[in-house]
Order: C-alpha cells, then structure tokens, then sequence
C-alpha cells in the first residue's frame, strides 16, 4: 500500500513539473512585468471616459488572469493603443420607423509587443457589440452595463491572442 502511495506521488510530482510553465488559464510566458499603456479615444463619435475604463479593466483582466507584475516603463510585455470606432446602430425597426432595437459597437487597435519573443507581436483590431432597446437612453447605469460587457469581452479577446497559447 505504502508503495502505491509512493508511485502516486511520484506520477504527481513528474506530472505538475510537466506543467511548469502553465497555468489553468492556459497562458504561457516567461515575461514577469507587463505594462499597459492609457488607450486613447479617436474614435468619430467619442463617449467622454471610456478610455480610462478600458486601460483599467484591461490592467485588470492581465492581474487577474496572470502572474505578472504592472510596471509604468519598460515592462516585457507591453500593451498600447486606441478606441478607434464607437458606434450606435439601428438594428430593427417598428412600424414607426424608429428603432425598436439599437447596437452599440466598440472597437479597439491593440499593438502588443513582447520583449522576449518579437515574433508574438503584433497590431490587431479588436471589436464587439451589445444590442440594447431602442427606447432606451444609452446613458447612466445602461450605458456602464453595455460597456462593461463589451470590454469584458474585448480585454479577453486580446489575452487569448497575446498569451493564451493553446
């Protein structure tokens, strides 16, 4: 019994050290700082601070899913960029010829760079959209609602392309 024991703990131990690198996550990286850089808004139609509500959630998004440490300079990994499209658009109509239901869609130009590995880097757009009532005033409370879940997605679009590695 003692020997069972003994080889079960053994595969165990052979097993997780296998693992070394990764995490429950998925993410792979031998980078220890990472730096987020303010996400400008130069988007047509701006909405007064959602850029600082992005750089936070996606500062966030990395702490929580990683174990790199935030630096402001000279981090391994580095993430920069700009809200470049906020749009509302009609999706259905009524009989009225109003909106019965409106689409908020926000997009985001990432430059990603990683000091170690210069072939993971890259400059992509990364864009979603949450469909609300047309009736509704996309202001106050609605608006953080549809935001939040836009950039809840968007921040874990960009993690799964800079360091999920699947």
């Amino acid at each position: 019994m003692k020997a069972l024991r003994w080889i079960s703990l053994g595969a165990l131990l052979v097993f997780l050290n296998g693992c070394g690198g990764y995490s429950f996550t998925g993410i792979q990286t031998d980078a220890k700082t990472v730096q987020v850089k303010y996400f400008q808004n130069t988007a047509p139609l701006v909405e007064p601070g959602i850029e600082r509500i992005f750089t936070n959630k996606l500062q966030e998004a990395i702490q929580n899913q990683t174990r790199l440490s935030l630096t402001s300079s000279n981090g391994d990994l580095v993430y920069e960029g700009e809200i470049v499209d906020y749009r509302v658009s009609p999706m259905t109509s009524t009989a009225n010829f109003t909106a019965a239901q409106n689409r908020l869609t926000i997009t985001v130009l990432v430059k990603f760079t990683n000091a170690n590995k210069e072939e993971e880097n890259f400059e992509k757009r990364f864009s979603f959209f949450q469909d609300y009532e047309g009736n509704a005033q996309l202001t106050g409370s609605k608006l953080t609602e549809v935001v939040d879940f836009i950039f809840n997605r968007i921040t874990q679009d960009i993690i799964n392309e800079s360091l999920a590695k699947w």
